[in-house]
């Protein structure tokens, strides 16, 4: 692939072009001070590289040139970088930090001395990768691949808000590796996002060398056979640079810019050397790159600015965000048997129909009829996305969404919407998003589909993100008080559930548990029966065969309390109290047994120095594929195994 004058392939535009905010019209001497600034940004990324002997130099000077064209022509204000309708920028490749900060301070957002000093110090707000509490940062990534899904989540808010402004994503090279990038690509043509433009960094060197060698790929070709436009250009050439940013932003079409560039650029013993991609200049190098730059030298002005650092001093950026104000309706009140998939269903389409001029959205991975999304479709089609078999794309397009200020929800199977998109719902949190994440078919209760769809770790596995909130239903009507519960809170939340019917939980006098005076309360137990010989902890589908245990024990004349721990990663301590009196707790969970609300309870119940027999019924292999009962069964967690492993322990 050879850079063109300009383009290399470009469709003409017709006359129904959807209007962006208008970009500046920079004049020749404009794009002269422009190279002037960005030769002066590299010198400035050389010593914050050298000072903090870590990063990564070489991609930011090869990106530098079309970063700060880019925002001398788009609409951002540094003294209101959150307005709505700024034009937003996504570094994909986020380990070219020094590039973005250079670019921001350049523009005020900033001191340039606070991000030259600070850089990788610990206590900064200036990380190796960029992050969303620097000031004009969008979205935290460095783990490549994300970062036009991030871009397309942002781009699909502005179009649904009616927001008319501008997406960039800021892409290497090697990173078009990753598979991700495909679905974004994809998603953007389905949704006619001609609001979002890519850029390629293309200087042809990753860390393991030439990027043909590293993996061979057509990266135009196959831009091009999703459906964008691709402009090839020098991306040194200002003039090049300019036209073609202006050329993306008026295309209908979703728009990639490949930059050819030279890593390194600026400094000829630094061009075209991968050693440069994450290895920085020592002191003696420095000096000579900076004269050959023909900049100032501030090094020792910046090592004594870092040696002084109080964390205090640090650029204030708050990314804390609130939650929408809907109208959450009143609960429904299932009294036949259901599923809890059919609750969640039925929850988000209410809110639908009270919140149709609200922000709201419904992701959906080809799943829509098991994970009951219809009825949310059937009342907002226009906010229902189908994204198909996409789920690491989805997951990220969903959590920038809902940073955008739309209510997202990502519904899916728990072994896709929770095992495979792991690092993507990390990340998300990373970035303060308030996505729900809505899961069926978990644990056990897959019945037929077998150990490949059974997800027995959920809990395991997303207890890891530190800002995720799980939360299990143990029935249709707890479901219902849960979706109307965290879709009024900014937050991200996961709610697992399993596949089959269940009976509406009732107390001890047959009434509706969950019923007309319940509230639902993020972090409370709930006693479901009392008991002094033990007492069982369960969740999900579990806590109605615990209730069936506890009936079956008591014509025996066993009588053990009955909690539903619905919040396993904000346990109740008053409850595990109460349960730890009886002398003997029973965890009881169609999850790994290893990872699950036993393991939780069990460190809770060290932590408050909590006394008494304690054993863990949970899966302790792969089952394997039966009707859900029969499953169970195999697995020793049935009614009547789980009542002769209570006895033996009593």
């Amino acid at each position: 692939m050879k850079p063109g004058k300009i383009r290399a392939f470009l469709l003409i535009i017709g006359d129904n072009i959807t209007m962006s905010i208008k970009l500046k019209e920079l004049s020749h001497e404009e794009l002269v001070n422009i190279s002037e600034l960005t030769n002066e940004a590299r010198g400035y990324i050389l010593q914050m590289t050298t000072l903090s002997a870590s990063g990564h130099p070489g991609g930011s000077m090869s990106t530098i040139d079309f970063l700060m064209t880019l925002y001398n022509l788009i609409n951002v204000d540094p003294k209101n970088p959150n307005m709505e309708n700024r034009d937003r920028v996504v570094m994909s490749h986020g380990h070219v930090s020094p590039a973005a900060y250079t670019t921001l301070a350049a523009k005020g957002f900033f001191p340039i001395e606070d991000a030259v000093s600070q850089f990788r110090l610990a206590g900064s707000i200036y990380e190796g990768h960029v992050e969303p509490d620097v000031p004009g940062i969008e979205w935290a990534s460095g783990n490549l691949g994300q970062g036009l899904s991030a871009g397309v989540g942002f781009a699909l808010a502005n179009k649904q808000k009616g927001i008319n402004s501008n997406v960039f994503v800021l892409m290497g090279d090697g990173e078009q590796q990753k598979g991700q990038i495909a679905e974004a690509r994809r998603f953007a043509v389905k949704y006619d996002l001609n609001n979002i433009t890519a850029f390629i960094d293309y200087n042809q060197l990753q860390i393991n060398g030439d990027i043909t060698g590293v993996m061979p790929q057509n990266i135009m070709d196959n831009y091009i056979s999703d459906g964008w436009d691709v402009i090839s250009i020098d991306g040194h050439n200002f003039e090049d640079i300019h036209n073609a940013i202006h050329d993306a932003v008026d295309n209908e079409n979703p728009t990639v810019i490949i930059a050819h560039t030279t890593m390194g650029k600026g400094v000829s013993f630094m061009e075209n050397k991968e050693k440069f991609h994450g290895s920085t200049l020592n002191e003696e190098q420095l000096v000579l790159a900076l004269e050959e730059l023909d900049v100032e030298n501030r090094f020792d002005e910046m090592k004594k600015l870092r040696s002084e650092h109080n964390e205090q001093n640090n650029c204030e950026h708050s990314t804390v965000r609130k939650a929408l104000n809907l109208d959450l309706g009143s609960p429904i009140i299932y009294q036949d048997k259901t599923d809890c998939r059919s609750a969640w269903g039925n929850a988000i389409a209410d809110i639908a129909k009270l919140n149709k001029k609200a922000p709201l959205a419904v992701f959906d991975c080809d799943l829509m009829g098991s994970v009951k999304t219809d009825g949310f479709f059937a009342e907002l089609p226009e906010n229902f996305y189908q994204a198909g078999i996409m789920e690491h794309h989805t997951a990220v397009m969903a959590g920038a969404m809902s940073a955008a200020g739309v209510q997202s929800y990502f519904a899916d199977f728990g072994v896709f919407g929770v095992d495979e998109t792991f690092n993507q719902h990390r990340l998300s949190d990373i970035n303060n998003t308030n996505l729900k994440v809505i899961t069926t078919h978990v644990g056990l209760d897959v019945g037929e589909d077998g150990k490949t769809h059974q997800c027995i770790d959920y809990l395991g596995v997303m207890k890891n993100i530190f800002g995720f909130h799980t939360i299990v239903p143990a029935d249709p009507n707890q479901t219902d008080r849960i979706i109307r519960y965290i879709s009024g809170k900014y937050g991200n939340f996961l709610v697992p559930m399993g596949r089959s019917k269940l009976d509406a939980i009732k107390d001890s006098a047959g009434e509706i548990f969950f019923g007309e005076n319940y509230t639902f309360e993020f972090g409370k137990a709930d006693k479901l029966r009392s008991g002094n010989d033990g007492a069982i902890l369960a969740m999900g589908t579990l806590v109605t065969r615990a209730l069936e245990v506890a009936s079956k024990l008591a014509e025996e004349g066993i009588n053990i309390s009955v909690w539903n721990f619905s919040c396993p990663t904000a346990l109740d301590e008053c409850a595990l109290a109460e349960a730890a009196k009886t002398g003997n707790v029973f965890t009881y969970e169609d999850h790994n047994v290893q990872t699950g609300l036993g393991n939780s309870i069990a460190d809770k119940m060290m932590e408050l120095g909590l006394a008494c027999k304690f054993t863990k019924f949970g899966v302790e292999g792969y089952a394997m594929s039966g009707a859900s009962d029969q499953v169970f069964a195999k697995c020793k967690l049935d009614t009547d195994s789980i009542i002769k492993r209570i006895k033996a322990k009593l």
